[in-house]
């Protein structure tokens, strides 16, 4: 069992870096049994004091664009050249139809999942994205607790979870690939928006001068978007995983970003933001909870499920009476 530790030797161990301790304690974080939970909630605690140090990255991207390959050559980049810690973590909201499609990517990521400097955690499956999100928000506090000074979080669902990586992390990169022609085409503009920087993969061989020419006309397209926030221009860049080509530039974007955030006060402002945002994530996620396992609402609801069917009921009218069930304990 993983509950076999005191919540002291948990973070004692967390504390030390000791791997196996921290993937006993955020399997803790994952699991739906209360007791776990509450353990999982004590340990989290304790290590709060421990957190904060790090620099936390998201990373999102089309289909194919290769980032797991990005991962691992960027991760090991930093590990080897600047003696970094590297944690990733995913959110993949599809992994119980998928069966972990991150666990593919941690067997792509070879060299990086046997480095002594790295860690890589599947995403939960079978959880809601809200889930999850704030699964995976808590194992970040672990990570940094263990000494991890650069978090990865990866978005390997579509839709929404780009959202949900923005608001747990300090710096959001997009990858791009070089296409023919059209290159704004392929991406939403709320993503472009979200975007701290924007770089285009596979710059190696006859895709070199493509991806210069993508990176010129994202980086005028960049310019097109509403004011960042931070007062931060986003940068654009080229990169190979194959040949390393840009993994020191992708890392000198994210040092300027961290410095200009820092000098203005919106590194630390965005943080306390995310905090507030991912109390009130909670809050939805446990209320959400506490509704559909009403004895209620639960004896009610394919009743409900049948009406809305067959049209003889309204949407909003049976969202109101399950309601009204829910308050009448």
């Amino acid at each position: 069992m993983v509950n076999k530790l005191s919540v002291n030797e948990y973070v004692s161990g967390i504390q030390h870096g000791d791997i196996a301790i921290l993937g006993k304690a955020i399997t803790l974080i994952e699991s739906t049994l209360p007791t776990h939970q509450e353990l999982a909630e004590q340990i989290i605690e304790k290590c709060l004091p421990l957190t904060g140090r790090s620099i936390r990255i998201g990373i999102t991207g089309v289909p194919g664009v290769g980032k797991s390959s990005f991962i691992e050559k960027f991760g090991i980049y930093l590990a080897d050249e600047h003696k970094k810690k590297i944690a990733v973590l995913a959110i993949d909201p599809t992994s119980s139809i998928s069966k972990g499609s991150i666990l593919g990517d941690k067997t792509r990521m070879e060299k990086l999942s046997v480095h002594p400097n790295a860690f890589i955690r599947p995403s939960p499956s079978s959880q809601s994205l809200g889930g999850v999100a704030r699964k995976t928000r808590e194992t970040i506090y672990l990570c940094e607790a263990a000494g991890f000074d650069t978090i990865i979080v990866e978005t390997v669902g579509v839709g929404q979870s780009e959202t949900a990586v923005h608001s747990m992390v300090d710096f959001f990169l997009l990858l791009m690939l070089s296409g023919a022609g059209d290159e704004l085409q392929g991406i939403k503009r709320g993503i472009m928006e979200m975007a701290d920087a924007l770089v285009i993969t596979k710059a190696d061989g006859q895709n070199g001068d493509k991806a210069k020419l993508a990176a010129a006309e994202y980086k005028r397209a960049m310019h097109l978007l509403p004011p960042h926030a931070a007062g931060w221009i986003p940068d654009t860049s080229i990169c190979s995983s194959l040949t390393g080509l840009g993994m020191a530039d992708v890392w000198k974007m994210i040092e300027r970003y961290k410095l200009h955030t820092e000098l203005n006060n919106y590194f630390v402002e965005k943080r306390k933001n995310q905090a507030v945002y991912w109390m009130e994530e909670t809050i939805s996620e446990n209320i959400k909870t506490l509704f559909f396992t009403n004895p209620n609402v639960k004896n009610a609801y394919a009743g409900y499920i049948e009406s809305l069917k067959k049209g003889t009921i309204t949407s909003y009218k049976a969202a109101q009476e399950l309601m009204s069930l829910f308050k009448n304990v």
